[in-house]
């Protein structure tokens, strides 16, 4: 009886030490498997101001001379980047279209100067969406042989049929950057793709704020 039981107790012993060697190989697959997702899938992210639904906006960007200079098409491509995303992704009153905008900047060049409620109301909305660009670069000073490209802005929003229709209502600041490592010089990339990449990680930045959307989880912005 002894000897039956202690052949049936080695028996489970390596029934079991058999089937964790099977099932290593499976925990090990599905280990994988949940780091690749990790690594190339995405997830939810809310929005942080839905003050816009429902209202008729307009985005207005702003940049310094220097800027301006230095990339003279910028301004009018976040305008058009930014409302475009904005019409598509938001059930909203309606919207000012990007070249009346950027014609009414044209027309007013101290629009900066005026009242939060005269804008709006020059405009015809109830929502305000500024985007200030105070940094937009290719390069650190000084070194133009290797790229270091960086995009800042404060994007905030006025809400014009409210009771603070001077004030910004929500205000949040952004900044993106390219390349994703150092030591990257022309040879690798060319100061029109720096600026490309940087201009379109600014307006997802700027948009994303605005309305419940996905985030690839290896983005590096």
């Amino acid at each position: 009886m002894g000897d039956r039981t202690g052949r049936l107790w080695w028996c489970l012993i390596g029934a079991a030490a058999l089937a964790l060697g099977l099932a290593a190989p499976g925990c090990q697959l599905a280990g994988g498997m949940l780091a690749s997702y990790e690594r190339t899938g995405s997830h939810s992210v809310k929005a942080e101001y839905t003050g816009l639904e429902g209202k008729r906006f307009a985005v207005l960007v702003a940049a310094d001379r220097m800027i301006q200079a230095n990339h003279p098409q910028l301004v009018a491509q976040v305008t058009t980047a930014v409302t475009a995303r904005l019409v598509t992704e938001i059930e909203h009153g309606g919207f000012v279209p990007p070249q009346a905008i950027l014609q009414f900047q044209y027309d007013r060049p101290r629009w900066t100067a005026m009242g939060y409620s005269d804008l709006a109301a020059e405009l015809g909305v109830e929502r305000l969406v500024f985007v200030d660009l105070y940094e937009f670069r290719l390069n650190e000073p000084g070194n133009m042989y290797l790229w270091d490209g960086l995009a800042a802005a404060m994007v905030g929003v006025v809400e014009t049929d409210g009771f603070m229709a001077d004030e910004f209502i929500y205000t949040k600041e952004i900044s993106v950057g390219f390349p994703d490592g150092q030591g990257f010089g022309p040879q690798e990339f060319t100061a029109p793709q720096i600026s490309a990449v940087l201009r379109s990680r600014l307006v997802d930045r700027a948009s994303w704020l605005f309305y419940d959307h996905k985030e690839p989880n290896d983005k590096k912005y």
